[in-house]
Formats: structure tokens, sequence, C-alpha cells
């Protein structure tokens, strides 16, 4: 399974951004995706995941009501739906994806560039 985050950009505090993460290969190995995030010398957190079938959803803290994760079985993609964006929001985003529902996960993408300016 290849993973690819696209979305990440520059953009105002209090503003919005939608990241993409699509899936190719052995999609059908797929059973949830998730989105994470690791700021400059921070380590990396979690931020939101779903089930590839049945779409339940969980939220990391740092989600905090702000950020909306969505999928498109038919086009195999994640959607992170972000919003009210704070400088404390700028990180590189991953995608990953598991092939079971246990902890782990088992591909990730290369990363995409979120930066919020104050």
């Amino acid at each position: 399974v290849q993973l690819q985050a696209s979305g990440g950009g520059l953009v105002q505090a209090g503003g919005s951004l939608r990241l993409s993460c699509a899936a190719s290969g052995r999609t059908s190995s797929i059973v949830r995706m998730a989105w994470f995030r690791q700021a400059p010398g921070k380590e990396r957190e979690f931020v939101a995941s779903i089930t590839w079938r049945h779409g339940n959803t969980y939220y990391g803290n740092v989600a905090k009501g702000r950020f909306t994760i969505s999928r498109d079985n038919a086009k195999n993609t994640v959607y992170l739906q972000m919003n009210s964006l704070e400088p404390e929001d700028t990180a590189i985003y991953y995608c990953a994806a598991g092939s079971t529902l246990g902890p782990g996960f088992d591909y990730w993408g290369q990363g995409t560039l979120v930066t919020v300016s104050s």
C-alpha cells in the first residue's frame, strides 16, 4: 500500500485547510486510516483515525473539536478538515493505514507540511 498526502500549506491563524491522503496498491487490505502530526522538536502525536468499513472516527486531544476526519471509499482517500487553525498546529502531517484494528499502523505516507502563521 502506498499513501500520498497532500493539501498542506501556509495559512493564517483562524483559517482552514483540508488534507487528503490517497491510497494505492493493495487497498483491499486497509481496515483503518489515520492522521498523525509531528512538530519541530516534538514527538509524533495522534490526530484522528477512521475505520474503512463503517467510518467510525476517533480523535486525539489535539483535534479539540476543530478537526474532522472523513473518507471516500470509492477514491481510496481519507481527508482531514482542519478549522480554526492555530500556530501550535504547525507540523508535518502524516497519514497512515492499518491492516488490522490493533495498535500500530502498517503503512505511512511521506507527510505534508502545515504552517500556521500568527
